[in-house]
């Protein structure tokens, strides 16, 4: 049987010792070496490796494709070697195939936070990386089918996948407190970017030893073990978890306000969050971000391979690297952002916008600095920080939506999505267009182009971005109606399970 907050005995703020917030005593209670052994954290892990999931299965293509169109040797019975590729793929066509995934994933980006927020996003989050990773076992049967058969299977793939990203919010929602949203969003989000590491790395690896179909049959294993483990182990709301201690659901049914299943009849004032700037500001920024990071995402190993003349593993691992900074930077500026707030040294909307705009900032300096520079060392490091940086971002834009409206979180993250997804759509095939003969001047013109995007995003996010409870939202309207400005559960003193 479900418990509700009403079966606890929820300490009041009077209660707080004096310079105490509301949350501090929790945030003191859990020493950073124990949070693994809390349900939340252990769903955040869990999490993690459905990211890592999700980015292997779509970057794969981008490391399988360099060595699926190289020239190879052929002997012929005269004794003549010739050169060809086992896919003849122009420029412009390789664009294509690497931007199709994304014309199936925007379509399901706000119907992912319709039905999740409906229906649960457990299910949906593990059905989209179940049926995506199902999918990729098949793409080398389809691949040497056609070019047109490829095309569509990723455009499917992309369909599943798309409603991963707003499902992640519909479980955050049910399941993190409000000062632990940060870092478990980005303990989450942070195996995106081990994903494309190992996609990368690894797929070089493959691609040199097994072929390239091994990339897909490997990776797309691993997919479905992960959604049995997810399927098994995670449960919807924490009420019906059969593992959470009692205190540890005491403490995130009180300190969410109010019971999860309400959630569930949340109406979304629909005029109010699509005239809002902060939700704007959110979708800029997220567009602005996925410009540079997905230009990178399907291009960085040709520019390695074909720019910088690197080979298919080595273009792997060093295509790699920015990932693998991105991934540091991610959970480090989680737990900071977190330590900004439990602290009160600054506020939300401060914490966002510090955060954000630091990171395009940098991104913009670093993109500007690769196309001028163009050279092994000097690219690689500079990449490598353009796309690490990029972590800063998420605990600003990346978690700005439970901010702004906690129980429209999925659906606001659906419809920045649906505008962060059209980078995928038109940046690798622009890039196909304006390098054909991989060129110096071809090159700087697509981090040129990625600059100036970051720096726009910046300026719009720094002017227009909040951290606060709009007015308009579900989670507003509940506190207005009972009277309530910031009550939520504090631990007795001795507590130290939470």
């Amino acid at each position: 049987m479900a418990t509700t907050t009403k079966e606890y005995e929820v300490k009041k703020k009077s209660n707080l010792k004096p310079g105490k917030s509301l949350y501090e005593d929790t945030e003191e209670n859990i020493a950073w070496w124990k949070i693994w052994k809390h349900r939340r954290y252990q769903i955040a892990v869990l999490a993690l490796f459905g990211f890592f999931n999700i980015y292997s299965l779509r970057t794969n293509l981008s490391i399988a494709i360099v060595a699926m169109t190289e020239n190879r040797s052929v002997l012929l019975e005269n004794g003549t070697t010739i050169y060809e590729q086992e896919f003849a793929w122009s420029s412009t066509q390789q664009g294509v195939i690497l931007s199709s995934f994304f014309y199936g994933y925007i379509t399901t980006q706000v119907l992912g936070g319709f039905v999740s927020e409906r229906y649960g996003g457990q299910k949906f989050f593990g059905l989209g990386i179940f049926i995506t990773a199902a999918l990729t076992l098949l793409t080398p049967v389809v691949a040497k089918y056609s070019y047109e058969g490829l095309i569509t299977l990723r455009v499917i793939e992309g369909i599943f996948e798309g409603v991963t990203y707003p499902s992640i919010h519909a479980v955050w929602a049910r399941w993190a407190p409000p000062l632990e949203r940060s870092r478990l969003t980005t303990i989450g989000y942070s195996g995106s970017y081990i994903g494309t590491v190992a996609a990368m790395t690894i797929g070089g690896v493959i691609a040199e030893e097994w072929g390239w179909e091994s990339i897909f049959y490997f990776f797309g294993a691993i997919g479905v073990f992960w959604f049995i483990c997810w399927w098994i182990l995670v449960y919807e709301n924490p009420n019906e978890d059969k593992f959470i201690s009692q205190r540890e659901l005491k403490y995130i049914l009180t300190s969410l306000e109010k019971e999860n299943e309400k959630k569930l009849n949340v109406k979304h004032p629909w005029k109010k969050i699509l005239t809002s700037l902060p939700v704007w500001a959110i979708i800029f920024s997220h567009f602005c971000e996925n410009w540079g990071f997905y230009t990178l995402l399907t291009q960085l190993p040709r520019f390695m391979r074909e720019m910088l003349n690197f080979d298919i593993s080595s273009s792997g691992i060093l295509s790699a690297l920015p990932y693998v900074a991105m991934s540091i930077c991610t959970v480090l500026s989680g737990f900071l952002a977190d330590l900004l707030l439990s602290k009160n040294w600054l506020t939300t909307t401060q914490v966002r916008k510090s955060f954000n705009c630091s990171a395009f900032l940098s991104q913009t300096v670093f993109m500007l600095a690769a196309g001028f520079l163009l050279e092994r060392v000097g690219s690689t490091i500079c990449l490598t920080f353009a796309v690490g940086l990029g972590g800063l971002a998420l605990s600003g834009f990346g978690v700005n939506y439970l901010d702004i409206g906690p129980s429209h979180a999925s659906v606001i993250m659906g419809i920045s999505n649906t505008f962060a997804t059209i980078p995928g759509m038109v940046s690798p095939t622009l890039t196909g267009i304006l390098v054909p003969n991989n060129t110096e001047a071809e090159w700087r013109n697509i981090f040129y182009i990625s600059a100036g995007i970051y720096l726009i995003g910046c300026t719009f996010y720094g002017t227009c971005a909040s951290g606060e409870l709009q007015e308009w939202s579900w989670d507003a309207k509940m506190k207005r109606e009972k009277g309530v400005e910031n009550e939520g559960y504090v631990p007795d003193e001795n507590d130290k399970s939470v």
